[in-house]
């Protein structure tokens, strides 16, 4: 049995700048607001507007979400707020409403919501509907909606739509990172960018085409962030190839130091496969019971812990210290959490916290009788913020306990197909014959491949380049 490369799309999280608070016209905002909130308590709209223009703009969340709920045609200019304040928090405080709710606003924001709402029920045609109406290359969401795209063509199987869309998602994302000024908002349109860059070889990789993925995964710099999750899937190109030699060089990259805080299961089960085929059946062994040293017991641990903690706030608390280097008492779960802290959706719902939190002081400071009314308002924004990230934490945790699980499984088919094979050799009449661990002969290599004896070093422009020199031993 071959295990597949499981295909997932990634979905980037848009959550792109913050405004910047300047000195009196935010406080003439603050007053703004609290008169406006004097004459009509219901007048959402304009007490979000002048809290907004005071960048207090998670405190402006729950009067933003009242006014979609309690009108039943958003204006224009709600929709343009709208738009600024998923801009300035990110849209995990607009997800949570349902999709009657927000099918009311026009905004191009919204659009995308809706759109990954969509995506999730598998309703692919619709969701490309919403997309359309976002896809304005001028709107902030349009490298994002893009993405989107092109992963929804990836999961219908349309592949040259797919690496179509994926191409005009890279030359969109960075027509607006060349005008990007604000870093959080760089960050997030590189890594979109980037995502754009390897959406196209794990298209063809899905379409069976390894050959042309193998060179489109080159595209992707080796400074890029996302760079290490594709050195396991360069590892299943070379594996369907039948370059098992390779596969195992990408993946002994994985030991380099720099690289400790990728959690990835499933590189020791392929490791176990190339080696099988091989037919290394001391190496497959090997690999077999370091898997099962690894993970079996901690798993059950964690496994247990988290039946029993349901409470979001424990999660969001654990990847706060594993971000201080606070370690766990399960080693294990601290190479999860120093995972899930560096992935890119856990950094931008923290991103958005943290710039949530340093609204309070502003808060602390307004001496009107709006002050209560904007503490009452960020609690809520805050503690909903801090649940999904607790929420996001514990459901990695449940998927990396799934792959455990099912490594484990595959792991005992590894063992019994070993014991097989080994048996089928000693049936068979051929004579076994010792040969020498490795040679540079049996390196498969470009002229512009060159060879150099590994012996444990890494080199930071060497990094997933490494190929093994292993004889087949299968008779």
């Amino acid at each position: 049995m071959k295990r597949k490369m499981i295909w997932r799309p990634i979905l980037v999280v848009l959550s792109l700048f913050s405004l910047g608070l300047v000195g009196s016209p935010a406080q003439a905002s603050v007053a703004g607001a609290w008169k406006a909130y004097q004459q009509n308590p219901h007048s959402y709209l304009r007490v979000a507007a002048e809290l907004m223009g005071a960048n207090l703009n998670f405190a402006a969340v729950p009067f933003l979400k009242e006014y979609l709920i309690t009108t039943a045609r958003p204006s224009k200019a709600f929709d343009l707020l709208l738009e600024r304040s998923i801009l300035a928090v990110g849209i995990k405080q607009y997800e949570i409403l349902s999709a009657d709710i927000l099918g009311k606003s026009n905004a191009p924001s919204v659009r995308y919501i809706l759109a990954k709402k969509l995506v999730r029920q598998k309703k692919y045609d619709a969701a490309i509907r919403e997309l359309n109406r976002a896809m304005s290359e001028e709107q902030a969401a349009a490298p994002f909606a893009k993405m989107l795209l092109a992963s929804i063509y990836s999961l219908q199987r349309k592949t040259d739509l797919a690496v179509a869309a994926y191409r005009d998602c890279e030359y969109i994302s960075q027509k607006h990172l060349n005008k990007a000024k604000n870093p959080t908002l760089v960050r997030q349109l590189k890594i979109n960018r980037d995502y754009c860059v390897i959406g196209v070889p794990r298209t063809l990789f899905a379409a069976g085409k390894f050959a042309e993925a193998e060179s489109a995964y080159l595209d992707l710099p080796k400074e890029s962030y996302v760079w290490p999750e594709i050195l396991f899937e360069e590892a299943w190109n070379s594996f369907y190839k039948r370059d098992y030699n390779r596969t195992l060089g990408k993946l002994v990259t994985y030991k380099a130091p720099v690289l400790d805080f990728v959690f990835n299961p499933e590189v020791e089960i392929l490791n176990a496969f190339a080696y099988m085929e091989l037919c290394l059946w001391a190496d497959v062994n090997e690999a077999v019971e370091d898997y099962y040293r690894t993970y079996q017991s901690d798993a059950k641990s964690i496994e247990n812990f988290v039946k029993n903690n349901r409470d979001y706030r424990i999660y969001y608390n654990m990847a706060q210290k594993s971000k201080q280097g606070v370690l766990q008492l399960n080693p294990l779960l601290d190479k999860m959490l120093l995972s899930i802290v560096r992935d890119p959706a856990y950094q931008e719902m923290d991103a958005a916290f943290w710039r949530g939190r340093e609204e309070i002081q502003r808060v602390e400071n307004i001496t009107t009788g709006l002050r209560k009314v904007l503490g009452m308002n960020l609690t809520q924004s805050l503690t909903v913020q801090r649940n999904m990230i607790g929420a996001y934490v514990r459901r990695i945790i449940l998927n990396y306990l799934r792959e455990i699980k099912k490594g484990l499984e595959g792991m005992s088919y590894i063992k019994l197909e070993v014991l097989s094979r080994k048996r089928a050799d000693l049936l068979s009449n051929e004579k076994f014959v010792e040969r020498g661990r490795g040679d540079v002969r049996y390196l498969q290599r470009t002229s512009k491949q060159y060879f150099w004896t590994f012996n444990g070093e890494f080199w930071a422009d060497e990094l997933g380049d490494y190929v093994f020199a292993l004889r087949s031993e299968c008779r």
